[in-house]
């Protein structure tokens, strides 16, 4: 390696873990939140209560999704490719077309919702008795619609701590606001609290997105066709994706709660928490930072390679040990979250953990796709990946129960690691690094054994086992992001007994 190629590395391993830093303290918040949340609505409302909550989060987002015609995706990358360009006209339009075009489509996305509430409500809980329900979460939708244009703004900018702090007083306003309605009033708050929710999130992002300096213009119909046009050429793609991912997940909600009942529904809403709740903010960062800084890069096949391949080395070095350790720690995670009342879900948890590590390995090669603006590429993925996971989802869950669930999210990413690498290097000619193989070769191996440690030896076994694992896989990942990351990023005064004990 060059001199010059060394010292890109650097900073790109620098601009990664700080970006990871900022977006990952945002999620330390907001797990602490979460903590507060989760455990007073587990207490509150119980497995039934938390189920019909989802169900309710499920209608809004796939709702928004296909209202939002992908704008909020496709906008990140339409701000981020201005930016490059430093042209300030350029960068005003877009984001005058973006905040318009996001407060049409959410009044687009609510007369949706009002017009289909009654069939909407038939087909998820079987009955007109939450038409209501669903009918007042069109303010949700309004809401959330505007919030998302301008957080789109503010990440297409790579304001990262600005989008964090979005993130911080989102939730901190969500639960002081949401908790008190749901105590108040039991399940028959749970939408007034989403709406309250969507409230304060309108609100915060409307706050940030003010303070990027945007050059003061008017914009004519004429001047708005053309980056309309291209916003929802590239956003259908995003839209169908998005759509058919929430989609997925609510069919798999809709299957569990026809097969096993609304507690069921709830027990798995707590697992998917649960399961992606570390490996969340890796993956918020990744769409954070690291998604606009490929698309400046998608024209230049080697280092779009380049970056995909770092940005996934500090991913798996990251991610391995927290998931390692959510499958140990399962069952005081889930009392720490929720109740005990959720332990049938303790085994269904560690399935999604498995399939979780599999999407973080995966993920960074699947922004190649979306870089390189490959529509219907993305779009034919994402129709695959809705079938497998769904009809793997019918098939097991009748046949293993709850934890089919899992299985069935676990299989999905066995086969769009494949697919996505397949793809990827069509594109691109990305090949995975060396290093990489070598990350993939240990966790992937770790991670599987301590779940069948579980899954097929007494619980203290596996707790040892998984215990073990996690203190090598730590030691691990924290010795090699010190030997690939330039030292200034330790704190020189804890710097010298950091490397002394490692």
């Amino acid at each position: 390696m060059s001199p010059s190629e060394s010292s890109k590395t650097k900073q790109t391993y620098t601009q990664i873990l700080k970006s990871t830093a900022q977006i990952g303290g945002s999620s330390v918040v907001n797990i602490a939140f979460g903590i507060i949340r989760n455990k007073a609505l587990a207490l509150i409302l119980g497995p039934s209560g938390v189920g019909l909550m989802g169900l309710y989060n499920s209608v809004a987002d796939l709702t928004q999704s296909f209202s939002g015609l992908g704008v909020q995706s496709s906008g990140v990358r339409q701000i981020a490719e201005a930016a490059g360009t430093e042209n300030e006209e350029r960068i005003a339009t877009t984001a005058i077309v973006l905040r318009r075009i996001s407060f049409f489509l959410g009044l687009f996305g609510a007369c949706l919702l009002l017009t289909f509430a009654v069939p909407i409500s038939n087909f998820t809980f079987g009955s007109n008795q939450h038409a209501f329900g669903v009918a007042l979460l069109a303010i949700v939708v309004f809401f959330k619609s505007i919030s998302a244009g301008q957080t789109a703004l503010v990440q297409g900018m790579r304001r990262i701590s600005d989008l964090a702090r979005i993130s911080i007083l989102a939730a901190l306003f969500s639960t002081i606001i949401g908790l008190p309605i749901i105590y108040l009033f039991g399940e028959q708050g749970i939408v007034p609290s989403l709406i309250a929710m969507a409230a304060v999130s309108i609100l915060t992002s409307w706050w940030y997105s003010r303070k990027v300096e945007i050059r003061t213009r008017t914009v004519s119909i004429a001047e708005m066709w053309p980056e309309t046009v291209q916003l929802l050429k590239l956003g259908v793609a995003f839209m169908a994706s998005g759509f058919l991912t929430l989609g997925a997940a609510y069919a798999v909600r809709i299957i569990v709660l026809h097969s096993h009942g609304i507690d069921a529904a709830g027990l798995y809403q707590a697992s998917w928490v649960l399961g992606g709740l570390y490996a969340g903010f890796i993956l918020q960062a990744m769409g954070a930072d690291f998604y606009p800084r490929l698309t400046a890069a998608a024209n230049d096949n080697g280092e779009c390679n380049r970056l995909v391949n770092e940005q996934a080395q500090i991913s798996i070095l990251l991610a391995g040990p927290g998931v390692i350790a959510t499958l140990t720690f399962a069952p005081a995670i889930m009392t720490l979250f929720y109740s005990s009342a959720f332990y049938p879900a303790i085994s269904l948890l560690r399935w999604i953990c498995l399939g979780m590590m599999l999407r973080i390995v995966s993920w960074p090669m699947g922004f190649i796709v979306l870089a390189k603006g490959a529509q219907k590429v993305f779009f034919w993925m994402e129709v695959a990946a809705t079938c497998i996971h769904v009809g793997a989802a019918w098939l097991l869950v009748s046949w293993f129960g709850l934890d089919g669930a899992g299985a069935a999210f676990l299989i999905l990413y066995i086969w769009h690691s494949f697919l996505t690498y397949i793809v990827a290097h069509h594109l691109s000619g990305f090949r995975w690094s060396p290093d990489n193989i070598r990350l993939v070769a240990i966790f992937l191996p770790t991670v599987t054994l301590v779940f069948c440690s579980f899954l097929y030896l007494p619980v203290w076994i596996g707790v040892i086992v998984g215990s073990i694992a996690l203190i090598c896989t730590g030691l691990f990942s924290v010795r090699t992001l010190l030997a690939i990351c330039p030292p200034d990023l330790i704190p020189a005064s804890i710097r010298p007994w950091v490397v002394r004990v490692l």
